[in-house]
């Protein structure tokens, strides 16, 4: 490396929000500041910068006693750039830079990574092993339950301080289980009729903010607005913090942005830019574009290129997939996971047939047609009732699929960030997806088999030896099961409530040819869970 005895520069490292500045380093120092899988920023400033400074080439090759890893740079407004990455191991790092900026070129230092906190699990990986499922690096399952909001990044967009309304709506959605949100990178109106009563404060289409100069009516596309990045970035940062993917659709083609001309310079700056400013983050899961082949964008060669483009950007390797069935049913081996939008009534039909269909992949039903309802009328797509939404997220979670949740409170251009402050009977069932995904933690459902014929009628989650977990259509008065894999001589049945959360006590049985189970009252679907006992 280089000796930067007479060569100081600015270093700021932040994480977790916390902003840590250390000034006239030499690249000998060790700076035992990071831990394994955190966020860091390595900011440097430079005396001038380029014409064109988002088109500066920048990476920081990282090494270890035992690793290699190349980290990007990108501009970060002023005369800074900044070098973004998470550390995927710990140990003594020490970093050089490579750049077309003479001023950078050859910088190096050195970093200490200390063993990750226990709430850092690294990024979101497909299990090698078992790769319908999902794992963070560390080892632990990843059982993702979506929930879409376009427009999170516009809540506290002109707030140039904190993001006081945005941190409030993610941590109450992160108390009741979801741990994915779906959002766009930007997005601008809705195509369809807004409902009349709709409040100028639960309004955030048509926003001022915009990833480029000028305004969506009259865009300057050949340079990009920093600070709107800027300020996207705490919102990635505190999804993270709590735990919760970003699904980031860079792109979304039908509400009404006025992008570049696609594959232009401008289009490729914006893209590029993008994939290097994110992908240091360990919650990012990419997705090309909402609606990809739809609404006038149905060019498949398009996407294949950004894929291709993204695959080459990403060091970091994260998650890809295409908001769009039509692309990929026909290439999934462009992807690491298979998102459909199947809306049809028989679901766990259906969705057990797309489970066939790609045997070794995950599949998210990123967009079922349940859209449940708010005080405001946004988009009804088939299905509103909160308990019809919840029945189609089982039923993909029966199929061996992951579900995805809507509201139409907060999915689109209309968001009632502050959910507490609307009458009971007006918010959100979204306590369900927090039993669900108790259910899932408790069940370890990302192992067990779906798809067998295990009873009557339901559908049947199982280990094939003494665990068997049944959805119980809500027609049904009573449950018979077929027991022939089940080896013991005694099972133990247990009712689960999904719209409650609660579990009846546990009820002994003899296991015989013939084992069936009678419903408890209350409307609505069931799950039983029996358990091989001896």
């Amino acid at each position: 490396m280089k000796c930067l005895a007479r060569s100081i520069f600015m270093l700021t490292v932040l994480m977790s929000g916390r902003s840590f500045a250390i000034q006239t380093l030499e690249h000998a120092t060790k700076i035992k500041l990071v831990n394994q899988w955190e966020v860091v920023d390595i900011n440097f400033t430079v005396s001038a910068v380029p014409q064109q400074p988002e088109d500066a080439e920048l990476t920081a090759e990282l090494k270890s006693a035992d690793k290699t890893f190349t980290a990007h740079g990108f501009y970060n407004g002023g005369k800074v750039y900044t070098v973004r990455f998470t550390a995927p191991a710990s140990g003594d790092w020490n970093y050089q830079l490579n750049s077309s900026i003479k001023e950078l070129n050859g910088q190096a230092g050195a970093l200490k990574v200390d063993a990750p906190r226990e709430d850092r699990k690294g990024g979101i990986k497909v299990d090698p092993s078992k790769p319908r499922n999902f794992v963070y690096e560390n080892g632990d399952s990843y059982y993702p339950i979506c929930f879409e909001v376009d427009w999170l990044f516009a809540l506290d967009a002109e707030n140039p301080d904190d993001i006081p309304v945005t941190r409030g709506f993610i941590d109450t959605v992160a108390k009741n289980g979801y741990n994915q949100m779906i959002m766009n990178v930007f997005a601008y109106d809705v195509v369809w009729g807004k409902d009349k009563d709709l409040k100028p404060e639960h309004e955030y289409g048509s926003p001022k903010a915009f990833p480029f100069l000028g305004t969506n009516e009259e865009p300057d596309h050949s340079t990009l607005n920093i600070e709107y990045f800027q300020r996207l970035d705490r919102v990635i940062e505190e999804l993270n913090d709590q735990g919760i993917a970003s699904h980031l659709m860079i792109y979304v083609w039908n509400k009404k942005v006025n992008w570049p001309e696609a594959d232009s310079a401008e289009d490729n700056r914006y893209f590029d830019y993008v994939v290097k400013r994110y992908q240091g983050f360990p919650n990012i899961v990419w997705d090309i574009s909402k609606e990809a082949l739809g609404y006038g964008h149905d060019d498949v060669g398009y996407i294949t290129r950004r894929i291709d483009r993204l695959r080459k950007l990403d060091t970091h390797q994260r998650l890809v997939t295409v908001h769009d069935y039509g692309y990929c049913g026909r290439h999934p081996d462009k992807l690491d996971f298979i998102s459909v939008q199947l809306w049809g009534s028989e679901l766990y039909t259906i969705m057990c047939k797309v489970y066939d269909d790609f045997k070794d992949m995950p599949v998210l039903n990123i967009e079922h047609g349940g859209y449940e309802r708010s005080p405001y009328v946004v988009f009804n797509g088939a299905y509103t009732r909160a308990d019809v939404c919840l029945e189609r997220a089982y039923q993909c979670v029966f199929a061996g699929t992951y579900p995805t949740h809507y509201w139409q409170g907060s999915s689109w251009n209309a968001i009632i960030p502050d959910i507490g402050s609307l009458p009971e009977d007006q918010r959100p069932k979204l306590e369900y997806y927090k039993h669900l995904s108790e259910l899932v933690s408790r069940y370890d459902i990302a192992n067990l088999k779906s798809g067998d014929k295990k009873s009557s009628s339901g559908f049947c989650l199982h280990n094939g030896k003494d665990r068997f977990l049944y959805y119980v259509p809500k027609e049904n008065d009573f449950l018979g099961l077929n027991p022939k894999s089940m080896k013991g001589n005694f099972v133990t049945a247990t009712w689960f409530n999904p719209f409650t959360g609660e579990y009846t006590e546990p009820v002994r049985r003899k296991l015989t040819k013939w084992l069936g189970f009678p419903c408890p009252e209350g409307e609505g679907f069931k799950v039983l869970i029996v358990k091989v006992v001896d």
